[in-house]
């Protein structure tokens, strides 16, 4: 029996990955700024423990872990799913609003990682899952902030998962594309509420997006929930794992736009190292 610690998890990706594990005979610790919600969208179950936790509280972390340890003896898959979403124009977003979403989005995964590690490392195993997005690989007007959160995310990702291989820790960046869960909700997306005039081709296009394609998404999260937990038995997990059509077709213009610029300035790159 596996034990996994989930941030995020009274709804949305974080519910839905619970119900999978505990439906697979795992142990889940899933956390929730109020413990209650977690219980009221999960029920009882022998193998859940349902903890309170605000990722933005690093001592809550730090005690929900231990919560984990003292109920089940270990953690072998932590999974970063706690976030929200910040919508409008990088100019629109006020200081207060771009320290709020980088508190849970980067400062809260870190806090939670930063619990966790010490008990892998001891184990000498375990999986962390951090839930980015198709906007931690390429920014969209109108979601710059917020993408800078997961940009932030994957970077973590990538040296994280350099760090603690040797350990028999395996690290992943999850990049779901637009999937059907209340992300584009108020419970979930928070619009700024400063409108230029000047964005309103870009940023404010995407605002009118937002709210057409709410419940409309491609992306099945049951489906990504299923994925989930089959991928933390695959050996040798990829650093990034791609989940959604609309994902990998961005990854993939995104990688084509990128070869454009090496080929077109790849001697002016060259010409700025020292002569041999």
């Amino acid at each position: 029996m596996r034990t996994w610690f989930i941030t995020g998890a009274s709804r949305g990706f974080g519910a839905l990955i619970a119900e999978e594990a505990l439906a697979k005979g795992d142990a889940v610790v899933a956390t929730a700024r109020d413990p209650k919600s977690v219980t009221q969208r999960l029920g009882n179950h022998p193998n859940l423990l349902a903890v309170a936790l605000d990722v933005t509280q690093e001592s809550q972390a730090l005690a929900a872990a231990k919560a984990a340890i003292e109920r089940f003896g270990r953690i072998d898959i932590l999974v970063n799913n706690a976030g929200y979403g910040l919508l409008g124009a990088v100019e629109e977003a006020s200081a207060e609003e771009v320290e709020s979403v980088y508190r849970t989005n980067v400062f809260g995964l870190l806090a939670v990682t930063r619990a966790v590690l010490p008990h892998m490392r001891q184990q000498r195993s375990g999986r962390v899952l951090n839930i980015s997005s198709v906007g931690g690989y390429r920014g969209f007007a109108g979601w710059g902030i917020y993408c800078s959160t997961k940009f932030a995310v994957e970077g973590l990702s990538e040296a994280l998962a350099m760090e603690l291989a040797p350990l028999g820790v395996h690290v992943t960046a999850v990049e779901p594309g637009y999937f059907r869960t209340d992300f584009l909700d108020q419970s979930s997306l928070s619009t700024v509420p400063t409108v230029i005039d000047d964005y309103h081709q870009s940023s404010g296009a995407m605002r009118s997006h937002a709210v057409g394609v709410n419940h409309q998404q491609p992306g099945d999260p049951a489906k990504l929930a299923k994925v989930l937990v089959s991928f933390v038995d695959v050996q040798n997990p990829p650093v990034r794992l791609p989940l959604g059509s609309d994902t990998v077709a961005a990854i993939e213009k995104k990688d084509a736009e990128t070869a454009q610029i090496i080929a077109a300035w790849r001697s002016t790159a060259v010409s700025t190292d020292f002569a041999k």
